[in-house]
């Protein structure tokens, strides 16, 4: 049987515009309330020595090492960037306060990561092994977290070793689809069975970038990699469709954190691999909110853009437009003056 949303369905919960609709019944009273009922709050926590010379980084394996390390990457920067943004994210005193605010010990948790493009232009393995540290501290099992996109091939091109087995499991979908498809407006799909079925929290872990298409590819974007057919969906630079998408109840009530990647973000030609238009932005972006994410992420590709002498994406024919209608179905915000932006320096 098709799973099918109404309009209605799509506004579910966007009373609560701290968060939206999205993630708005998952997290805890104290987390939606800490940004008052009238903003969002993303976290964008920058390190000045969280990227490294390669050639004498002593910091490159954490004891969750799930893929080939990026050298470049100082892990101890990262994970106390992450750690500093959840805090900052929760109001919580600790690491393991912050935590336990959004998982449970019984929790089966997924990390929807982008690994379309390989090495450099995909979530980093990095990023992931410190949030899989996070989720320890709130007591989820190792066996209970799985980092996942569409197929292995592309995870072990981004750098990540497939794992089925035991400890922290880290593998793609591949074609293991809910057998009817979920329709949301214009937007119809059979979802990954382990976003539908195996897991009971989401965390959406995108890498920021230029998109060639719909202007940037953040945290809704990154759910292209969630159903069997994204090639359906990109008429119309992905609107409404991107919206529709992240409204559906698997993806809207399990998401309880999105951590965007953006330590060396791309400014042009994306979303595929450009080395000349990469810059090192060392920062993590922490929310609830995609709609948010996404407005803060494309404020920083605008910016990176502008100072590097290239049009505005507007200009350049792909203005992001999905980020305003995703905003009209009560995902998030994307009205500056209802977000709650704190920016923490580390190290």
């Amino acid at each position: 049987m098709v799973k099918k949303l109404s309009r209605r369905e799509f506004l579910k919960g966007a009373a609560v515009a701290g968060v939206g609709a999205y993630g708005a019944a998952m997290l805890p009273l104290d987390v939606t309330a800490a940004s008052g009922p009238e903003k969002s709050r993303v976290v964008i926590v920058t390190s000045p020595t969280v990227l490294v010379d390669p050639e004498t980084n002593e910091s490159t394996h954490g004891k969750w090492a799930i893929g080939e390390s990026d050298r470049s990457i100082d892990v101890g920067a990262a994970s106390s960037m992450l750690m500093e943004g959840v805090r900052a994210f929760t109001g919580a005193k600790s690491d393991a306060a912050a935590w336990k605010k959004l998982f449970k010990p019984s929790d089966v948790v997924g990390i929807k990561v982008n690994c379309l493009f390989a090495k450099g232009a995909s979530t980093r393995p990095e990023v992931v092994a410190c949030i899989i540290g996070g989720l320890v501290l709130a007591g989820v099992k190792e066996e209970n977290i799985i980092i996942w996109d569409r197929n292995d091939r592309e995870m072990v091109r981004a750098g990540y070793v497939i794992n089925r087995n035991s400890g922290v499991r880290c593998y793609g979908t591949e074609g293991d689809y809910d057998a009817e498809p979920t329709k949301a407006g214009s937007f119809s799909g059979r979802l990954s069975r382990i976003l539908t079925e195996k897991i009971t929290a989401l965390i959406n872990v995108p890498i920021l970038k230029d998109h060639n298409i719909c202007g940037i590819t953040c945290a809704m974007k990154n759910h292209y990699g969630s159903h069997n057919n994204p090639g359906d969906h990109h008429g119309n630079g992905c609107d409404p469709f991107l919206g529709e998408l992240n409204s559906v109840p698997a993806i809207r009530d399990k998401t309880r954190l999105i951590i965007c990647d953006a330590l060396k973000p791309l400014a042009n030609g994306g979303p595929g691999m450009k080395p000349e238009s990469i810059w090192e932005y060392r920062s993590l972006l922490i929310s609830a909110d995609p709609v948010a994410m996404d407005y803060q992420g494309w404020q920083i590709i605008e910016a990176r853009r502008r100072e590097i002498g290239l049009k505005p994406l507007a200009d350049s024919g792909r203005p992001p437009t999905f980020i305003a209608t995703a905003a009209s179905m009560g995902l998030g915000t994307d009205d500056p003056a209802k977000m709650e932006v704190i920016r923490k320096t580390v190290g």
